[in-house]
Formats: structure tokens, C-alpha cells, sequence
């Protein structure tokens, strides 16, 4: 395969990538909407604090869902309105708070991570086992710059 060839290709993967990526996310955005009254924003806040029970400061969520603070504040501010959150000051930093999950918030969440499993599970029913796992390395292996470091 030529230089040429071989970028062009390279380009059709990223199109073929982005095609898929966008659908999926438009539906998981409706059927959240839809289903649990929520937007994707709000159930990613929430996987991000599920995954550490003892919560996390404002600026860690904000790095690990790679978004403004000032998006996450909004985010939490409703999480915090509906009882699925809560801010915890932390001692000697006046500044700084630690958000987690309410005990609601961690059952609304399991419930919606439940639906989000099965949704996923159904948009992609025509990837095997193996042909997901080899396509997660082929995903991996592309170069640091792009790759998610969580």
C-alpha cells in the first residue's frame, strides 16, 4: 500500500469511526433523556463518582471527564438539586469541596448503568466476542497522543 493509499484509508477508518461513535451517542443521548429523565453529561458525572466511592474534588472530575470546571459545576448543581449528589467541604481547604453519590444517587445510577449496558449491548449485537476484544487492541494501539489515559 502506498503512502497515499495508506492515508486515505487511514482517513476512511477515522470517518467510519465517527459515524459510529455519533450515532451511538445520539441514541444513548435519547433513550437517557427518555428513560431516566437525564442527559449523557449528568449519567458521565455519575459513572465517574460511582467508580470512586469516597467522591471526588470538583477539579479531579472535571480533569477525568476532561471538561471545563465550570461545566462540571453546572452538572453538579443539578445532581445536587435532585439528592443523587452531594458536596463535602474539605478541612483545611476552604476552597476546594469533594463531590459523591447520595446512597439515591448510587442506586439511580445502577439502575441507569443496567440500561446503558443492555442498550450498548443491543446497538452492537453484530460484534462477536472475539471481533470487539480485537478491535479494543487495534483502538489501543494507536499512537499515546490519542489514546485515553484513564
Amino acid at each position: 500500500m502506498t503512502g497515499q493509499s495508506l492515508s486515505k484509508e487511514r482517513l476512511r477508518l477515522w470517518l467510519r469511526m465517527l459515524r459510529v461513535t455519533r450515532q451511538t451517542e445520539s441514541i444513548l443521548r435519547e433513550r437517557l433523556r427518555t428513560e431516566h429523565d437525564t442527559t449523557l453529561p449528568r449519567f458521565d458525572v455519575m459513572a465517574a463518582l460511582y467508580a470512586d466511592q469516597d467522591g471526588l474534588k470538583m477539579n479531579e472530575l472535571s480533569k477525568r471527564l476532561r471538561v471545563s470546571n465550570g461545566n462540571v459545576t453546572g452538572i453538579v448543581d443539578r445532581l445536587v438539586e435532585d439528592g443523587n449528589v452531594e458536596r463535602i467541604a474539605i478541612e483545611g481547604d476552604r476552597r476546594a469541596t469533594r463531590v459523591c453519590l447520595t446512597r439515591t444517587g448510587r442506586e439511580v445510577f445502577s439502575a441507569m448503568a443496567v440500561e446503558h449496558e443492555r442498550w450498548i449491548n443491543a446497538l452492537f449485537e453484530g460484534v462477536g466476542e472475539e471481533d470487539a476484544h480485537h478491535i479494543g487492541e487495534l483502538l489501543h494501539s494507536l499512537p499515546t497522543a490519542t489514546r485515553d489515559t484513564d
